[in-house]
């Protein structure tokens, strides 16, 4: 089963469309990283896969319905389910996002921004630590891209980050493409929010495209990385130097042997960068 990540390892989120090419051709992948709420379930064809591809591959858990920030209560039997399946796989970690993604009844299938206020960062770091009182681990938590803020904000998105991993022990998965994209919504430097998050509390990053309509860029996650990304990426690296880099396709997904050229281009930029650094940040 699933063991500690290898350093500066290179990883891609685990899709149906790939899973039986994955276990044919055994790819130059250093671990896979699946999306929590597809396993939690009590059988079938991918818990067969699952199990199969753990056998070969470390794995992290990536969840999309946490809603860390939202107003109702934590589901505590989404909570007890995610654990069994960590049990089951033994990720190195598990993530969600720094966000709000339902209501008091009902899933809303997307991931909202929140409000960066001193009483938004007491509420979501008090869930934060029943949430790891549960896991018995470190929750880490993804900045999303946002199109939105609140007028009420007390902190930048940056600020927030790194007072609430101060304050709940949780630690950060750092998209460079969601930065990019918020930074390009919202008129800030990219550099700086990246610059001023604690970086020994960054765990993972996350590379994926985008759809740039000029005056709004909207995170789709169904393009290759873009330039601007990529150069982002290197320039964090440089600043943070090795970290576990995970490559996200969500949607049009191109043929196995394009993805893995993408994947093996984050290793060349890396290895530009670094200069053969095996120091994991």
């Amino acid at each position: 089963m699933s063991a500690s990540l290898p350093c500066l390892g290179y990883g891609l989120g685990l899709r149906s469309a790939y899973y039986q090419q994955i276990l044919e051709q055994a790819p130059d992948v250093d671990w896979f990283e699946v999306i929590s709420e597809n396993f939690m379930v009590p059988g079938g064809k991918a818990l067969y896969y699952l199990d199969a591809i753990a056998e070969r591959y470390p794995l992290v858990m990536h969840g999309v319905s946490l809603s860390i920030g939202g107003p109702h209560a934590l589901d505590r039997d989404y909570l007890i389910h995610l654990k069994q399946l960590a049990e089951r796989v033994k990720p190195a970690w598990i993530s969600d996002h720094l966000c709000w993604s339902r209501g008091n009844a009902h899933q809303l299938h997307d991931l909202l921004p929140l409000p960066y206020t001193e009483e938004s960062l007491e509420y979501i770091a008090g869930r934060v630590a029943q949430v790891q009182d549960v896991l018995q681990r470190p929750l880490v938590l993804e900045n999303v891209s946002s199109y939105v803020r609140a007028a009420s904000d007390d902190f930048t998105e940056w600020e927030f980050l790194a007072a609430l991993s101060r304050v709940s022990g949780c630690e950060l998965l750092l998209d460079v493409n969601n930065v990019y994209v918020s930074s390009r919504n919202h008129g800030f430097d990219p550099w700086t929010f990246i610059q001023q998050l604690p970086a020994d509390k960054i765990r993972q990053l996350h590379l994926a495209g985008h759809s740039d309509y000029g005056d709004y860029v909207i995170d789709t996650h169904d393009h290759p990385v873009s330039d601007p990304v990529w150069a982002l990426y290197q320039r964090t690296l440089q600043h943070l130097g090795p970290v576990a880099t995970l490559l996200e396709r969500d949607d049009h997904f191109p043929p196995f042997d394009e993805l893995l050229d993408e994947l093996r281009k984050a290793r060349e930029l890396a290895a530009m960068v670094l200069q053969g650094s095996t120091q994991c940040a």
